[in-house]
């Protein structure tokens, strides 16, 4: 049998995310966001594509970044409350920073595009252990930004790339509780023939 990591998987088995609402300074410092980057992109990547990239939103561009992105929504849904848009502000200035996760996914020869998805999702759950690893809290949003097209060209997307995921990465020393984790038993099966 291989070298066995238990400090790893007791960290596997508590590990939970901490709401960005929730997070606050101190970030990671660039070193540190750098190795937690370089974590994040030890993935499988069928083809080695690297089929996603990275956008850092920290400091006073958290709070340009929010200015931008409350004008977009505005524009995009006239009808959008004061308060989720006050909610949306407060997720991104919480946070020391968030990053981008963006993916690059598309057509190849060899590699189907679902592979390369799968590989940016990965990543953003890579993240999330580098972070914890180095004594932060994060966690992995979606949400409006992610899927409107005048915000991803805000925070410089490119034709064909989407956003896997935004990591929130803060700190946060309070308890946290669990929550309702799946029933494993009831989503396995064995195979057999004839089934």
């Amino acid at each position: 049998m291989s070298e066995s990591f238990p400090e790893l998987l007791g960290y596997l088995e508590a590990r939970r995310s901490v709401p960005a609402l929730q997070m606050s300074e101190p970030g990671p410092s660039s070193d540190e966001l750098k190795r937690i980057l370089k974590i994040a992109a030890r993935v499988p990547d069928h083809g080695k594509l690297a089929p996603w990239r990275f956008i850092v939103v920290a400091g006073d561009a958290r709070e340009e970044l929010a200015d931008v992105l409350d004008a977009l929504r505005r524009k995009a849904e006239p009808d959008v409350t004061e308060e989720r848009l006050a909610k949306d502000r407060a997720v991104l200035l919480s946070s020391p920073l968030h990053v981008a996760v963006v993916s690059r996914a598309g057509p190849h020869v060899k590699v189907p595009e679902w592979e390369q998805v799968l590989s940016a999702g990965a990543v953003c759950l890579n993240m999330l252990h580098a972070a914890h690893g180095l004594g932060y809290r994060a966690q992995w949003l979606t949400g409006w930004a992610s899927y409107d097209a005048t915000a991803k060209a805000a925070y410089g997307l490119r034709d064909g790339e989407t956003i896997a995921g935004f990591i929130h990465i803060g700190s946060n020393d309070q308890p946290q509780e669990d929550r309702d984790r799946p029933d494993v038993d009831a989503l396995t099966s064995l195979w057999s023939a004839g089934t």
